[in-house]
């Protein structure tokens, strides 16, 4: 007899604004707590520093999570010139002290000139990538470092918001994989000091904005269960880039039945992936084989638990 999950049946997309000193798994767990739901996961990790849009998904919105792991970001930043710290934040330790050069709003926006495009980028060891299994800000705590090898990103656009002689604040359009502690040293770097952020707010991630997000504190509020699924994007808005397939009652059955189905896949480049739909309601990702075919890809689940 198969054991029953724990909690409710909750499906959908929360924008969740992440509090400061927070990991983003603890946030994660006083979310799904809040939800009562079964089943959660979040779409890409904020610092505990760092605040803002965690987006978490929740029930079958997990099968679909993956599709925002590499979607581009905007943040907003504060950088103090004249010190680096070990992690690259205010809540490191301070490891150089820098003299600040005499400097203007207008040095600031040349040296951010430097930076738009693509760049290269070695990851901090205070990250999660990981070496040898193991996450690098572990080894980083025990006095290590790893050679790290530098990475391709992309800064879409970086302007400067406000300027304080020895802080600024900037807002970034970064590509997935970005560290934006670590451009900010870049910057420092290139301004002829030392640079790190104290304080990290992110804006947007994908298709989803600031608009909407909802602090915890907001959702304890809400008088019950009802109100706070009410909050919720539906499931398919992680895969709304995607090309939308309509299906018929007997194509959509074939599916569900893990068989490849006849539908008109005409615009769908063959090997493309698809929404599938029928009668309005969305079922899933299928996978266009013909131009005439589709077969089942990551379907939403069935079965009644």
């Amino acid at each position: 007899m198969a054991r029953r999950r724990r909690g409710l049946p909750v499906n959908g997309v929360l924008l969740l604004d992440k509090p400061k000193g927070l990991s983003s798994n603890h946030a994660l767990q006083r979310a799904r707590r809040l939800f009562q739901a079964q089943k959660a996961g979040h779409t890409g990790t904020l610092d505990p520093m760092a605040t803002g849009l965690l987006p978490v998904c929740f029930g079958e919105a997990t099968k679909f999570s993956a599709h925002l792991l590499a979607a581009d970001k905007v943040y907003r930043t504060r950088v103090e010139l004249g010190a680096v710290t070990d992690t690259g934040d205010a809540e490191g330790e301070v490891v150089e002290r820098c003299a600040v050069p005499p400097l203007t709003a207008a040095d600031v926006e040349g040296v951010l000139e430097r930076f738009h495009g693509e760049i290269e980028q070695v990851p901090p060891m205070y990250s999660a990538l990981k070496h040898q299994g193991r996450k690098l800000y572990e080894l980083a705590r025990e006095g290590k470092t790893i050679e790290r090898a530098a990475r391709r990103v992309a800064v879409y656009d970086a302007r400067l918001l406000a300027f304080e002689g020895e802080a600024f604040e900037l807002e970034v359009k970064v590509s997935k994989g970005t560290y934006v502690r670590t451009l900010a040293e870049d910057i420092g770097r290139a301004l002829g000091t030392g640079a790190h952020i104290s304080a990290l707010r992110r804006l947007a991630t994908g298709p989803f904005t600031a608009q909407g997000m909802l602090t915890l504190e907001a959702l304890e509020a809400l008088p019950d269960q009802a109100a706070r699924e009410a909050t919720l994007l539906p499931v398919d808005v992680l895969v709304a880039h995607l090309p939308r397939l309509e299906l018929d009652a007997s194509a959509a059955a074939r599916l569900t039945l893990g068989q490849a189905a006849r539908v008109d896949a005409s615009g769908i480049a063959t090997g493309e992936t698809a929404r599938l739909y029928c009668d309005g309601a969305f079922l899933g990702l299928g996978a266009v084989t013909a131009p005439q075919e589709v077969a089942p890809k990551r379907l939403l689940s069935t079965a009644a638990d």
